[in-house]
């Protein structure tokens, strides 16, 4: 892991990815992100040396760097899942590869199911904490501590002081943000009414299929970490309906103007 990750930073820093501010992966519900950045390189991942490939649709597989003012930004255009059939530690090297690139913060987006009755599908949601249910650790195995330390102190995933940042954003522009916790499971089925049920009594408000093992290893490289969940169906009891990858993509793109434009305003402002 160590040699493939040198490898992989020593390209990308040749092609130009250097001084960046903010590693943002661009999840279902801020996929078109970079349509509000100013775009210096594109780079599919499959010329990217150690990258896997996004196999999902909607997510367009390219890594980004660009500018929002005087801010650096790495972008992942479409990031890569467990239920894919990558293991657990290829899904998250790209974060690895953050860290490496003198990257010292995250922002993860992604789509949920809400689980919260008081939230509505295209609700935005500030993730404050998560609660890990896949079956397969990232950090499982021998630890190399030029990564980061054995055991992980977790006790701020989400950093604070940038949820109450972007909650002032969302008071200036307007907008209503929803806040709660995320439960990852593996996918790629989305969830019985009983499994909702499941996520409610173990006191999530929405679950998904990512973004935790991205935060568990960017927070093993003492990364800070935000992240935000578009909520684009229900799992709300006896409000469970019928759902699909089509139209999760379509609510979410529905959110993804309001998204861009309160993390573009973050970046500037932060």
């Amino acid at each position: 892991m160590w040699k493939k990750t040198q490898e992989t930073v020593k390209f990308l820093k040749e092609k130009g990815f250097v001084d960046i501010d903010y590693a943002i992966i661009l999840g279902t519900g801020l996929g078109n992100f970079t349509d509000v950045m100013d775009i210096h390189i594109r780079i599919p991942y499959k010329e990217i040396p150690n990258f896997p490939v996004s196999t999902v649709v909607g997510h367009h597989g390219e890594l980004v760097y660009g500018s929002i003012g005087d801010k650096k930004i790495m972008a992942m255009r479409g990031r890569f899942h467990y239920y894919e059939g990558w293991s657990i530690q290829e899904a998250t090297f790209p974060v690895r590869v953050m860290k490496y690139l003198d990257i010292d913060t995250l922002i993860v987006s992604n789509a949920s199911g809400g689980v919260n009755s008081a939230f509505k599908t295209g609700d935005i949601m500030l993730i404050t904490d998560h609660i890990n249910m896949m079956p397969e650790h990232p950090l499982r195995g021998a630890n190399d501590e030029r990564f980061g330390p054995r055991f992980v102190d977790m006790h701020e995933a989400y950093d604070k002081q940038m949820i109450a940042h972007m909650n002032t954003i969302a008071d200036e522009l307007g907008v209503g943000l929803q806040q709660g916790i995320y439960l990852a499971l593996q996918g790629p089925t989305f969830e019985t009414p009983a499994e909702y049920g499941m996520v409610r009594r173990l006191g999530a408000d929405a679950v998904g299929m990512s973004t935790v093992p991205e935060v568990i290893v960017a927070k093993h490289m003492g990364m800070k970490c935000f992240g935000v969940s578009v909520i684009t169906d229900l799992g709300v009891e006896g409000q469970v309906e019928e759902v699909s990858h089509e139209e999760v993509q379509k609510v979410a793109k529905i959110a993804e103007r309001t998204v861009g434009k309160l993390v573009k305003r973050f970046i500037e402002t932060y």
